[in-house]
This record gives structure tokens, C-alpha cells and sequence, in this order.
């Protein structure tokens, strides 16, 4: 297959905008109308999403041969939907039809053939990887709900727990489907490590515009029954005893899967008295975003190997530290440490830059990043607005300009905590 060819044609269609998934999903539904069920009935927020990462994924399959393991999850991943081997064909007609509309007459018989060859590509590592974990795994996880905890205006702690055995691991996310939104999966990141009750804390907040998150924070209590998928992503996850020393940077509920490593991490020094030194900070709009600022200083009160700093960015009066958490981030000490960073992709983004900036090596640098949906359907516990709204700045930072860049940034923490009685390991890194 010609890589060039395949990248300069998508590049080409993407030009059309709204109307190449509008054609995708009409030939689709007019020459297979029994697929229709197996998508919301609303497509508003799903249409660009799905043709977007299907047309990136297949027009990049020299890369995807080299690594294939998100490819893998993802047909793990899709048995949640029922989908079957048959229904890949169906699929990648509708997308060669829809290339052959948009093309013309530059669709030819040498594009059709590169475009066809890396598509079964793309098609056979998935329906390999789904028919492997058949054997061992369900399609989805029923899972009951605990408790549904209104923690502030917009945002809910969500406890399920599964009705089946469910593994993960600290830092992952899993999709999640509610009742009150049949069809519509979104990514949420377990707030702990695995309990020995199996069950599961996920931090929602509300995202105007969004499709499911209102009716989670809304709607969703006791005793209702969601569906969990397969837990996916690896960049936020530590192993078992790892003892480089890690700066924890959340935006938001960008807290959640750090809690959960946070969480790892105190298991284990209850366990061992050893663990690795650890500085989370938590950058948030207002201060009353700061939903679990009791815990968290709790845990810095009595446990030495932890600090913690919050950082609010839009009020003026706070006494704290202001200003963005990616710029506070970077002020800290970085030498020998690991940077686990999550919250909304500009969040990301700019605290990527920052810690860059102050010399952290790329490699010590740690985010999750996905190749087949918006960043925004995977920011832990939020949801990207639906495509008729306007899409919502993240809810973290305001212009460096609006900030006095030296008020209540703290000064880097000192290691000085490490003298108190406890084997805290240098780091390795």
C-alpha cells in the first residue's frame, strides 16, 4: 500500500467537513439498515467521531503495523456493540463508497486497491483481537449503582459495582453506558485502586452541551444498572512497586485516575513501609472545585512521602496559589522525577509545553493520549459538547497575562520530608 497516497487522499476529503460523515452514515443506513440499531439515535455527537477516527486510523495502516495494540483494544473493545466480523465488510464499503463521492475521478483502480488493502489491515487485527478475548472476557460488564453523591453544583462521585469479575488497573479508563442514554458510551477513570468488594468511584462532572454526562449527574441513582466496557489505556499506570518519585498534575476531574494511583501507592507503603515520593497538584477554575480537598489534606497531614498543593486559576481572591496548574507544575522540582499529567486536552497541552520548557525530558512525561476518538470523549469524567453546540473552553487556566506570575506559586518542594523514620527509596529514574 502506498502510505503517501492513502494520507494526501483523506487529507483531501476531509475538505467536504460535515458533509463526508453525513454521505458515510446515509450509505450505510440505506444499503444495511439493520446497522442503525446498533448506534444512538441521536448521531450528532457521534458521526464525526466515528468516519474521523476511522479515516485516520486506516490512511496511517503503514504505521499501524508496527503497533497495534490500540487497534487490538479497540476490537476488543467494539464486542460491547455487538459488532461482528460480517459487520466490518459493511463498513468498509460504505467507507470506500464515501471516498469514490468526495474523489471522483481521482478514485482509480491503483487508490481503491491501497485504500482496500489497508483497511483489511485495520479489519483483521480487530476481529482477531475481539474473537481471542471472547474466549475469556464478556462484551460488557452489568454493573449496579451504589451511590450517586452530588459533590457540587456540576459534578457527582459515582460508586458501581460490577455483578462479574472486573480487572483494572490504576490510572485506566473504562466506557460507560447509563440507562437514561441507551447506545452512548463514555469514557470515565476509576477514582482508586481495585477493592477487594470490586467496587468502582467515578468522578462526573456536567459538560454543557454534552449528551450524557448532565443525565449521570442529573438522573442516575441507587440502584440503577450501566453497563461497564473494557478498561483501556496504559500511560497512567505504574507498576507494582515502581519507586521513581511521580508529580501528579490534574485539571479538574483530571483528578480521578491519579487518585487512583495515589491510592496504589498508599496500599502499598500500608503494606511495606516503602513507597516513592509524591506531589500532586490540583488546578481547578474556582475553589469550590476542589472536591476532594478534605481527603487530600488529610493524606498530606499523615502520610509523609505526600504533598499537596491546589491551584485555582479564576478568582482573584483566593489566598493560595493562582494561576494555571501547568505553569505552577513546571516551577516544581523535576530532577529524577515522573510527570503523570490528565485533565481537558488544552490543560494537557499547555502543562506538556510548560514541563518542556523547564528542561522534563519527553520520556519522563506521562499522558494519555488515544488515536481513535476526540481527546475530549477520554478526559477522565467529561464528555465533548454534541456538534451543535459550541464547544466549551476547558475549565481550567485564563491568559498568563491575567496572572501575577509570582503570587502564591509555591517554592519547590523540598525533599526534606524524606527524614522521618520511613525507607523511601531514591528514585530510579
Amino acid at each position: 500500500m502506498d502510505a503517501y497516497a492513502l494520507q494526501r487522499s483523506w487529507d483531501q476529503v476531509t475538505t467536504f467537513g460535515d458533509q463526508v460523515p453525513l454521505y458515510f452514515y446515509s450509505h450505510l443506513f440505506v444499503s444495511h439498515p439493520e446497522v442503525r440499531t446498533m448506534f444512538p439515535l441521536s448521531m450528532s455527537n457521534q458521526r464525526d467521531k466515528f468516519v474521523g477516527a476511522l479515516g485516520r486510523i486506516v490512511s496511517h495502516a503503514d504505521q499501524i503495523e508496527k503497533d497495534a495494540a490500540f487497534l487490538r483494544h479497540l476490537g476488543r473493545d467494539h464486542r460491547k456493540y455487538a459488532v461482528m466480523a460480517e459487520h466490518y465488510d459493511v463498513v468498509g464499503a460504505s467507507l470506500c463508497a464515501t471516498l469514490m463521492h468526495f474523489l471522483g475521478s481521482e478514485w482509480d483502480e491503483e487508490l481503491a486497491a491501497h485504500w482496500t488493502a489497508a483497511y483489511q489491515v485495520v479489519a483483521r487485527i480487530m476481529v482477531e483481537a475481539a474473537e481471542n478475548s471472547s474466549e475469556s472476557s464478556p462484551d460488557y460488564w452489568e454493573a449496579d449503582v451504589v451511590s450517586a453523591e452530588r459533590r457540587t453544583m456540576d459534578l457527582t462521585l459515582l460508586t458501581v459495582r460490577p455483578r462479574s469479575p472486573f480487572q483494572f488497573r490504576p490510572g485506566q479508563s473504562v466506557s460507560m453506558e447509563i440507562p437514561q442514554r441507551p447506545r452512548q458510551w463514555r469514557y470515565f477513570s476509576p477514582a482508586n485502586a481495585p477493592r477487594h468488594d470490586g467496587s468502582i468511584d467515578l468522578h462526573v462532572q456536567q459538560i454543557d452541551g454534552g449528551q450524557v454526562s448532565p443525565a449521570v449527574v442529573r438522573s442516575l441513582k441507587a440502584g440503577d444498572v450501566v453497563k461497564l466496557g473494557a478498561p483501556v489505556g496504559e500511560r497512567l499506570t505504574r507498576r507494582e512497586g515502581d519507586p521513581r518519585e511521580l508529580l501528579l498534575v490534574a485539571g479538574g476531574t483530571g483528578l480521578a485516575p491519579l487518585l487512583a494511583v495515589l491510592e496504589q501507592i498508599d496500599n502499598e507503603w500500608q503494606r511495606t513501609g516503602i513507597g516513592p515520593l509524591v506531589h500532586l497538584l490540583h488546578g481547578v477554575r474556582m475553589p469550590w472545585h476542589l472536591y476532594d480537598r478534605p481527603r487530600l489534606r488529610q493524606l498530606a497531614e499523615l502520610r509523609p512521602w505526600f504533598e499537596y498543593t491546589e491551584v485555582v486559576s479564576d478568582d482573584a481572591s483566593y489566598p493560595g496559589t493562582r494561576g494555571k496548574v501547568g505553569t505552577v507544575a513546571a516551577r516544581q522540582l523535576l530532577t529524577g522525577r515522573t510527570a503523570m499529567v490528565c485533565g481537558g486536552p488544552q490543560m494537557v497541552a499547555h502543562t506538556l509545553e510548560q514541563l518542556a520548557a523547564a528542561g522534563m525530558q519527553p520520556e519522563h512525561i506521562q499522558y494519555e493520549h488515544f488515536y481513535y476518538a476526540a481527546a475530549g470523549e477520554h478526559a477522565a469524567g467529561q464528555e465533548t459538547p454534541s456538534d451543535d453546540q459550541q464547544a466549551q473552553p476547558p475549565r481550567i487556566g485564563v491568559p498568563d497575562a491575567a496572572l501575577d506570575p509570582g503570587r502564591g506559586v509555591p517554592a519547590p518542594d523540598a525533599r526534606a520530608r524524606r527524614g522521618k523514620g520511613l525507607r523511601i527509596p531514591r528514585s530510579a529514574g
